[in-house]
């Protein structure tokens, strides 16, 4: 599955997957997905997002 453009849905995206427990960690999503951590990570950086593991969520 290939990730939107958008940043925002993005964020969006990931947050809602991580919020509804399918997940324990933004690496096993991105693992079961078939994403790349560094580049997500990267993308929303750019666009001002920063992901809190704590949290487990983008801001």
């Amino acid at each position: 599955m290939s990730l939107p453009e958008d940043p925002n849905i993005i964020v969006s995206y990931i947050n809602m997957k991580m919020r509804d427990g399918d997940y324990e960690s933004l690496e096993e999503l991105c693992d079961s997905l078939g994403y790349n951590v560094d580049e997500i990570k990267e993308k929303l950086s750019k666009a001002g997002f920063e992901y809190i593991p704590e949290l487990k969520q983008f801001r």
